[in-house]
């Protein structure tokens, strides 16, 4: 591959994979290292893929791997079957407080979710994918992709709802009631 196609690859990408790996990570430093790398693997085995379409696929999919070769040498993996099955149970959210969060909040609820289910989660809502695209990069079925989605929800409703519960009563604005007049 020529210097200014990499180049181009790297700049159409790294946005995407860096936002991915720091979800996965949940540190910058280890997020600008898993890209890198991704990109290093790109470098010297890319020229093996077939289809330049499949390059966004290829490249998270590396990626994801790297991440759980990483994870793997450490021993830090939580096994799905250690998951309580309360957490799973749907939490009701009101639609108001879920407008009044903003988005770094989110992102760090989400920071919070089981990596199994994260990856499924930031996969599906910042990058796009969809399930078919999911279960190529994570290499699990669809029904898991699915089932992951669902899981990985629950528990960003469950630590949404901890944190909206936790900020009403230190000191949270609250809504003046809205008096109707007659007239």
């Amino acid at each position: 591959m020529a210097d200014a196609e990499f180049i181009q690859l790297v700049d159409r990408f790294y946005p995407a994979l860096y936002r991915f790996a720091l979800s996965l990570a949940r540190s910058q430093a280890d997020a600008c290292d898993l890209t890198q790398q991704t990109f290093y693997v790109w470098a010297t085995k890319g020229h093996a893929l077939r289809e330049a379409a499949k390059a966004k696929s290829w490249l998270f999919t590396t990626l994801y791997r790297e991440f759980l070769k990483g994870r793997r040498r450490s021993e830090r993996l939580t096994p799905l079957d250690t998951v309580i099955e309360t957490e799973a149970d749907p939490v009701n959210l009101v639609a108001e407080t879920i407008a009044t969060m903003d988005a770094e909040e989110v992102i760090e609820a989400l920071k919070e979710v089981d990596e199994a289910f994260r990856a499924a989660l930031t996969l599906f809502y910042l990058e796009d994918l969809s399930y078919n695209e999911i279960a190529e990069v994570l290499e699990i079925p669809m029904g898991t992709v699915m089932s992951r989605l669902s899981r990985g929800k629950a528990q960003l409703r469950a630590r949404l709802n901890a944190r909206a519960n936790a900020g009403a009563g230190a000191g949270a604005v609250v809504a003046f009631p809205t008096l109707k007049r007659k007239g």
